[in-house]
């Protein structure tokens, strides 16, 4: 699988993007026959090999032969992309991006997002910038997009609505979320497409992921710097390994002074509001006291409602937390007969392509209960039908939505333990 990582060195514009794209192979007779799909005015796309700071990179601009203003309402610009003759991909990408910039201006500047007024936005420019880097990335084939922390400028820059600080308004807003860090240099680093191609596309930021490198563009921004290259770097690779990727918090806290009792309520209050994991691990603390250090792991989207749960429900006064990197075998749950009935287990493969299953822990206990049967001969028999050949075809993928039921033998289970199948069901933990 195609993968582009984005080194944004010298921080990220449309046109270097799209630059880079272009100087890493891109064709530009294909870039031009998939814009004039768009209808728009009679545009020259021009490339120009230059050096920054002794590296060559691909400058692109756009040399227009209208007279228009480059002032388009939202609306105008989705209508634009919409009745298009671009492919489903192009049309989704180009919308989220100008989506973002949108978003962005109207929360600025107070408006509802139809009312939105684009300027240097929508200038025949930059909807070829955006609509172009959609078009590179389907025409590159690549899978996945990564990206380097993004590094912002200081100072101010002229615009329709007069001097702004840098970073923008604008961009500030779309990179909400998306590390970034002082670039220390008084100019505009990143660009509001910019921010938005890169905040739309990348799904990841951080250091170069592990790659087999088979191509490096550079795209080359207007201004000459003599302090680092003005260029933004950009690699595309084959994914080498067989795990996935992501991002999770991590959140801590240290506790010495809570009833050991209300750890259990804790933990499952924890794991109802999302929690990935939660864990307890015995510490000692100052002055000699034993405690616990309790540990939970997050998806971004949940980390505030699982602060609040354990500030609420323990007597910690403080948490910390940070930004952890997950390694994970791509896995599924999938329903199987078994000689115990039709039973829900997790499957994945390690990078040697080697299977490995293993029933869930709820779901055997209860039919140890149900049959008399000890937990252990529960685990050894549905891990045996599993590796057998006795095993039938998958019957049904099991669908990662809460509504999710399972049955096995010939009774539904009870009403507490489908809550715990569904939840169970629910995206791997």
């Amino acid at each position: 699988m195609n993968i582009l990582y984005c080194d944004c060195l010298s921080g990220i514009s449309g046109n270097m993007f799209l630059g880079a794209l272009l100087d890493l192979g891109l064709s530009l007779n294909d870039l031009e026959v998939e814009l004039k799909k768009l209808n728009l005015p009679k545009v020259e796309l021009k490339l120009e090999k230059v050096f920054r700071n002794g590296i060559k990179g691909t400058f692109f601009h756009v040399n227009e032969h209208t007279q228009e203003t480059g002032h388009r309402p939202f609306s105008e610009i989705v209508n634009l992309i919409k009745k298009s003759r671009l492919s489903y991909e192009v049309k989704r990408k180009s919308f989220c991006i100008f989506s973002k910039i949108a978003k962005a201006e109207a929360k600025i500047h107070g408006q509802k997002i139809r009312d939105v007024l684009f300027h240097e936005v929508g200038a025949i420019d930059s909807i070829v910038d955006v609509v172009g880097s959609a078009i590179g990335i389907e025409k590159l084939g690549i899978k996945k997009v990564y990206s380097s922390k993004i590094p912002l400028g200081r100072g101010f820059i002229s615009c329709q609505h007069g001097f702004l600080p840098v970073p923008s308004p604008a961009t500030l807003e779309i990179l909400k979320n998306v590390p970034v860090y002082d670039g220390k240099v008084e100019q505009e680093l990143v660009t509001p497409t910019g921010a938005a191609i890169i905040a739309t596309l990348a799904e990841k930021f951080g250091n170069l992921p592990q790659m087999k490198i088979l191509k490096v563009g550079y795209g080359a921004g207007s201004k000459d710097r003599k302090d680092i290259p003005n260029i933004l770097r950009i690699v595309i690779g084959k994914e080498e390994n067989s795990f996935l990727t992501e991002n999770v918090y991590v959140i801590e806290t240290n506790i010495d002074n809570m009833n050991p009792e209300i750890y259990e309520y804790l933990m499952e209050r924890l794991f109802e509001a999302g929690a990935l994991d939660v864990s307890f691990t015995q510490i000692q603390m100052k002055k000699n006291r034993p405690g616990t250090l309790l540990k939970v792991i997050t998806k971004k989207e949940n980390q505030k409602e699982l602060i609040e749960i354990i500030f609420k429900e323990s007597s910690t006064t403080g948490v910390r937390a940070y930004i952890a990197e997950r390694f994970i075998l791509p896995r599924k749950i999938t329903e199987i007969s078994t000689s115990l009935g039709m039973m829900p287990v997790k499957t994945a493969r390690d990078m040697e392509g080697n299977k490995k299953s293993m029933p869930e822990y709820e779901i055997c206990k209860k039919i140890a209960k149900e049959k008399g049967i000890p937990l252990l001969k529960v685990y050894q028999t549905i891990l045996r039908d599993v590796n057998d050949d006795l095993i039938k075809p998958p019957i049904s993928m099991m669908p990662s939505t809460r509504s999710s039921t399972a049955t096995w033998g010939s009774s539904m289970p009870s009403r507490s333990l489908r809550k715990a199948v569904t939840w169970i069901m629910s995206p791997m933990r």
